[in-house]
């Protein structure tokens, strides 16, 4: 018998850890093969053998390992896209990283940056997974430095919403699990819908986020983390689910990038299915009034944050508000789909409102419904939303 659920596979963190491993232990064993390792993921607590493509030293003291990314059955662009981890014997006053620190950590080529010339993207996880694999290898009083790469990661990024997030130069080592969920897999929705019926019983207002970044946001922002609903891209199954519970009211909080889709009625956002973004941009743009050379502008834009950006100039060289009156009928369309949407397939009336943000993690606009939802979604410890 064939199954049909989608296959998980690996994050990134976890290849890289992999072949540091890898590398170290080619260091310790004297240039030994290193065909696979084992990983511990630590969320989930689960062991697992990773296989390393190749390992060699590069000079005294210095070994660079390589493995190949496995996302499972998910359209993910980092998939058999290789790993690099270079991994260099420290003597205490070089490289040290913090003080007393064993193991620095850093970001080469390929691993995108904070900003230009800022910090390397490699999250909390990573560098939680990085550090618990290799101290386990390492002896008392030894120290390393551990630099990874991905040589097609500049490439690979320009295909991303990295930028929409403040990440250039490449990919970002992001996640909170060793585990890829098959996100563009149909299987993938039971899961996804699960989580909607169990938050459904315990909220009235359910905050729906497209992507792990938009959720990393939302919580930074002060909605309460139990009332975060991550979609990917299965916007309009998650609406209908959510319909079907009797949820009273829903925040979609998420880049403008994808969002925006919604307003033309795409309800599945992934690029592969359908991109009108710039049309439907140019559309609500030009229903607002925009001059036609600046409609003609924002249509031969490569992206939507290009688009923003035109309309903001436009602000600028004018005095006028052509980004709030344009971004302002795009959120009320996105709130008025999402209802028809929720009401055509479940009968169901549930409030809908909806919050933009730009590259910068700015907020863009807010629809009007959302002034009466922030209070139903902000955690109690947090400071005033927005």
């Amino acid at each position: 018998m064939i199954s049909s659920q989608p296959r998980a596979g690996y994050t990134l963190p976890v290849f890289a850890c992999a072949a540091a491993v890898a590398a170290l232990r080619w260091l310790k064993q004297g240039s030994q093969p290193v065909p696979t390792v084992t990983v511990d993921l630590i969320n989930p607590a689960e062991t697992v053998e990773i296989p390393i493509e190749e390992v060699a030293g590069l000079k005294a003291g210095t070994a660079l390992a390589i493995t190949r990314s496995d996302p499972g059955d998910n359209l993910d662009l980092t998939r058999n896209t290789p790993v690099w981890a270079l991994v260099e014997w420290v003597a205490p006053q070089h490289r040290e990283g913090e003080e007393g620190e064993r193991i620095a950590i850093f970001g080469g080529e390929g691993i995108g940056r904070h900003g230009e010339g800022g910090t390397p993207a490699i999250y909390a996880y990573a560098q939680q997974l990085l550090r618990a694999n290799l101290e386990r290898e390492l002896d008392r009083g030894e120290k390393i430095a551990v630099t990874i790469i991905m040589p097609h990661g500049r490439q690979l990024a320009v295909r991303t919403s990295n930028e929409a997030f403040g990440i250039v130069e490449g990919l970002s080592l992001l996640g909170t699990t060793g585990i890829s969920e098959p996100l563009s897999a149909p299987g993938q929705l039971d899961v996804y819908c699960e989580d909607v019926r169990k938050k459904a019983g315990l909220f009235d207002c359910l905050v729906f986020c497209i992507g792990e970044n938009g959720l990393d946001l939302a919580q930074k922002m002060g909605v309460h983390p139990e009332q975060l609903v991550k979609t990917a891209n299965w916007l309009g199954p998650m609406l209908v689910e959510a319909g079907m519970q009797h949820v009273k009211s829903i925040l979609l909080f998420g880049y403008h990038g994808k969002l925006i889709k919604v307003a033309g009625g795409i309800f599945h956002t992934h690029h592969h299915l359908a991109d009108a973004r710039l049309e439907i941009l140019t559309a609500h743009a030009c229903s607002q009034g925009v001059p036609m050379p600046a409609l003609q502008r924002i249509f031969s834009c490569a992206t939507a944050e290009d688009a923003l950006n035109q309309l903001r100039e436009l602000d600028e060289a004018t005095g006028s508000n052509w980004v709030g009156q344009v971004y302002g009928a795009i959120a009320q369309k996105i709130d008025l789909r999402s209802r028809d949407y929720i009401h055509t397939h479940t009968g169901t009336s549930v409030t809908v409102g909806s919050v933009l943000f730009d590259r910068r993690r700015k907020i863009i606009v807010t629809s009007d419904a959302v002034a009466g939802l922030l209070p139903e979604v902000r955690s109690p410890a947090a400071s005033p939303l927005f």
